[in-house]
């Protein structure tokens, strides 16, 4: 795996500026457009294990979502599929492949509901339901960041994070690859830093129907994921309408990060194939 994120940390990253900031950007690789949307305890790099395998036959676009990583935070009310659309204007892509983890796959459903006529196939990731009823644990989880972060501990509050995202309720740190931890620390201390700021501007997630996905859909998860994610996984592939759901056995809730081969043995051939 360190080849394969050598062979991106090089990428320059770019940026398109607007009245609210800007947005970060990368593009490797030359064919059909894939677009990498990072989980919301990331950010772009979460995804640099399997940008070279993918570039080899796509243009391969990441982004830092508003507020994550080098992308500056919201200065007013903003939507992120409108932060999607801006960004494939820019850069002249009229029709995509979507690839969304966590709170990315959120925004990529978002964005095909929004704009079904620009998205050729969807991937989503251990992705959230909205108004799901979450379970103690994660009411639990919730309460103890909460409390981390109003007594201004950000320490405390990316380590219950890094427990809950990165090494999971089914395995201990040492089953966690060395290093992950370290990666994901800085990115995951950026978005805790900017939450209130984007959760005052954002303008929300988009209302729709996702049984009017009409795109052909994988849905991941980690079976080391949180028992709800595992939940909402299931709940996506039967309600999708053209969906396949993928299990990867050895990944907790950021797959991409946990098992970035076996990631790339699914989504190479859906892409393609779609």
């Amino acid at each position: 795996m360190a080849r394969a994120l050598s062979s991106c940390e090089h990428l320059r990253m770019l940026i398109l500026a607007d009245d609210l900031g800007h947005l970060s950007y990368v593009v490797a690789g030359d064919g059909p457009p894939v677009v990498l949307v990072h989980a919301g305890v990331a950010d772009h790099h979460m995804w640099d294990a399997v940008v070279p395998a993918l570039a080899e036959r796509h243009t391969v676009v990441r982004y830092d979502l508003r507020g994550f990583g080098e992308s500056a935070p919201p200065t007013g009310p903003f939507s992120e599929t409108d932060d999607l659309r801006r960004l494939l204007d820019h850069l002249g892509h009229e029709r995509i492949r979507l690839v969304g983890a966590s709170w990315g796959g959120r925004v990529a459903l978002d964005f095909a509901l929004t704009h079904p006529s620009r998205v050729r196939s969807l991937a989503l990731l251990a992705p959230p339901w909205p108004g799901y009823r979450w379970s103690a644990e994660m009411v639990t989880y919730d309460e103890t960041e909460t409390a981390a972060l109003a007594a201004g501990d950000l320490d405390v509050a990316v380590r219950i994070n890094l427990d809950m995202w990165l090494r999971g309720p089914a395995r201990q740190w040492e089953d966690v690859t060395a290093g992950l931890a370290d990666r994901l620390r800085d990115p995951m201390r950026t978005s805790l830093v900017n939450q209130d700021i984007r959760g005052k501007h954002s303008q929300g997630a988009a209302i729709g129907d996702i049984s009017l996905i009409s795109v052909p859909t994988l849905v991941g998860i980690g079976k080391l994921d949180v028992a709800d994610f595992q939940d909402i996984a299931r709940r996506y592939a039967a309600e999708i309408p053209d969906a396949t759901l993928v299990e990867f056995p050895t990944a907790a809730h950021l797959i991409a990060l946990d098992t970035p081969a076996e990631l790339v043995s699914a989504l190479g051939p859906f892409l393609d194939r779609y």
